[in-house]
């Protein structure tokens, strides 16, 4: 069941349009995450389904209903921002309850209300402290709780743990899915982060130039890249003109430079369509890189390694073949290869996806 619908949303400042014709549909219940760079148009979808700002044409539907015309204050939305947005001269229990007062809450039941969300956000017994009190993932916590405790049809969250750092960032973002998932409501997520998104999200939509490119589970979104945005901005990926030279019921052969002719299955090109070149695309931490001998069976490239990213259990190598450079992320057995040390690049065409030749 569809909680809020956007249909046929479009937004302009001035000449600028920040929102090109989208349609989007966040199921009761889900994560779903805009993902995208600054000025895609994410942040301004936010603000509009909050009614911070009016659509230049278009619907917004929330539980069935068109709500443009709703002022934000009888839209029953929860919001989380950024910077927290907390009342520092009003304490913690103050601030949650801000909200409550508005809608006809008693003293008495917004005490308890505020108990409850305290507990759901688990920070029990904080009310009488004062924000500057609290650490930066508590504030956090606490605008969550302030949010979540009108009971909000929606919550709406912009970029909520981009001001933390990575650690807790990390820590907070597994803390806010949990208990999304155990208040149950619909939650909108804005964040530019695709580890944020790929790690809390039932559904992710990835934004480029005001213009929806790509909408699905995060699984299928990183596996599967509908075009070479998403593929480039979704993980770190390998990019390569390839063009076609058969096909049979289960397999595309495809002409690939430095790697020779590689048998892709069809469901990983089912984007392809009749075209007779295109793109294969090839994810970083698919690329294996050996020094050892390899099986005449294997697909594979020979090539040196011109720089080495160190990340503790993993390295991501810079590998130049030929003309091209390829980037691999590998798990380190032993010691990390060298800058200069020959390597041999090894691909599973199972682990290829290919796209249309954008033009």
């Amino acid at each position: 069941m569809a909680q809020v619908e956007l249909k046929n949303i479009q937004k302009s400042f001035g000449l600028v349009k920040a929102v090109r014709d989208v349609n989007i549909t966040f199921e009761e219940g889900s994560f779903t995450t805009l993902l995208g760079p600054s000025g895609c148009g994410k942040t301004t979808i936010l603000r509009m389904v909050a009614g911070l700002e009016n659509p230049t044409s278009g619907d917004i539907m929330v539980g069935g209903n068109r709500v443009n015309d709703v002022p934000i204050h009888k839209r029953n939305l929860g919001l989380v921002f950024q910077n927290y947005a907390l009342f520092p001269h009003r304490t913690i229990g103050e601030n949650i309850a801000f909200g409550l007062k508005y809608r006809g809450v008693s003293k008495s039941d917004a005490v308890i209300k505020v108990r409850e969300a305290l507990d759901v956000v688990r920070l029990p017994g904080v009310e009488d402290r004062y924000p500057t009190q609290l650490s930066g993932g508590q504030q956090q916590r606490i605008a969550l709780a302030r949010a979540i405790v009108i009971e909000p049809d929606v919550l709406l969250l912009d970029e909520p743990l981009s001001a933390l750092d990575a650690n807790l960032r990390e820590d907070m973002r597994v803390e806010l899915k949990a208990i999304q998932h155990r208040i149950g409501v619909t939650s909108i997520f804005v964040t530019h982060d695709q580890s944020e998104a790929l790690a809390m999200s039932d559904k992710i939509i990835v934004m480029s130039a005001g213009r929806v490119e790509q909408i699905g589970p995060p699984e299928d979104v990183y596996n599967n890249p509908a075009s070479e945005f998403v593929a480039n901005f979704l993980g770190a990926s390998n990019i390569l003109d390839v063009t076609v030279k058969g096909s049979d019921a289960k397999t595309i052969a495809l002409d690939v430079p430095h790697f020779g002719t590689i048998a892709v299955p069809r469901d990983r090109a089912a984007n392809l369509g009749d075209a007779m070149s295109g793109k294969l695309v090839i994810r970083a931490e698919k690329l294996r890189l050996t020094n050892g001998k390899i099986d005449d069976s294997k697909i594979s490239a020979k090539g040196i390694v011109v720089a080495v990213d160190y990340q503790g259990q993993i390295a991501r190598y810079f590998v130049r073949v030929g003309d091209h450079q390829f980037q691999a992320m590998n798990m380190i057995q032993g010691r990390p290869f060298a800058m200069g040390a020959e390597v041999t690049i090894v691909i599973n065409p199972g682990d290829c996806a290919v796209l249309p030749a954008e033009e």
